[in-house]
C-alpha cells in the first residue's frame, strides 16, 4: 500500500511541477481535504466510533481557532487577494487529519498523510496565498488539535493469566495473549 501511495504522490507532484499557479491552487483546495476523508473513511472502516468523535472534536476544535484567529488577526495575503492569511485553513485542516491518522492508527496512516499535508503547505505558500508563517500557524493548529484528542486504537485483546506447577516443587505463571 505504501508504494501505491507513493507513486501516486510522485505523479501528482510530476503534473504539479509543469501546473501553473493557478491549478496548483486547485490542487491543494482539494488534497487538504484527503486526511480527513480518509481518517474518516479508515474509522467507519473500522467500526471506530470512539475515533469518529476524536475526530469530530479535533476538527471543530481546528477550525473554531483557526476561524477565530483569522477574524482577529486579518493579515493579508501575500497575493493581495484578501486578508484571512493567518492561520493557514487548508494547512490546519490537511495536518489535523495527518496527526489523527499517525496517532490513532500508527505510522502506515500517517506517514502518507502528512506527505499530504506537507505538500498542501508547499503549495500555499509556492501560489502566495500565504507565507511560512500562516503555514507554520496552520500546522500547529490542525497538528494541536488532533494530539490533545486523539488516542491510539487498541484492538480487544484477551490475556489469561493463570497458576501452574512444574513439577514438585516448582511453581509459576501461565499468561496467554490472544489478540
Amino acid at each position: 500500500m505504501m508504494k501505491r501511495v507513493l507513486t501516486i504522490l510522485l505523479a501528482i507532484s510530476c503534473l504539479v511541477a509543469h501546473a501553473d499557479d493557478d491549478a496548483l491552487r486547485h490542487t491543494t483546495d482539494v488534497l487538504c481535504l484527503v486526511p480527513d476523508a480518509t481518517a474518516l473513511g479508515v474509522a467507519l472502516a473500522k467500526h471506530d466510533t470512539e475515533g469518529l468523535k476524536q475526530l469530530g472534536l479535533s476538527t471543530a476544535t481546528c477550525l473554531a481557532i483557526n476561524y477565530g484567529l483569522e477574524l482577529c488577526i486579518r493579515k493579508d495575503r501575500p497575493d493581495g487577494t484578501g486578508h484571512h492569511a493567518f492561520p493557514s485553513t487548508h494547512t490546519a485542516v490537511a495536518f489535523n487529519g495527518s496527526t489523527f491518522l499517525m496517532k490513532r492508527y500508527g505510522w502506515k496512516w500517517g506517514v502518507p498523510a502528512y506527505a499530504v499535508s506537507s505538500f498542501v503547505a508547499w503549495g500555499r505558500v509556492h501560489t502566495d496565498r500565504h507565507d511560512w508563517w500562516d503555514v507554520l500557524g496552520g500546522a500547529a493548529i490542525g497538528a494541536g488539535s488532533a494530539f490533545i484528542f486523539t488516542r491510539p486504537f487498541v484492538k480487544d485483546i484477551d490475556i489469561t493469566i493463570s497458576p501452574t506447577t512444574f513439577g514438585d516443587r516448582a511453581y509459576g505463571l501461565t499468561a496467554t495473549i490472544q489478540f
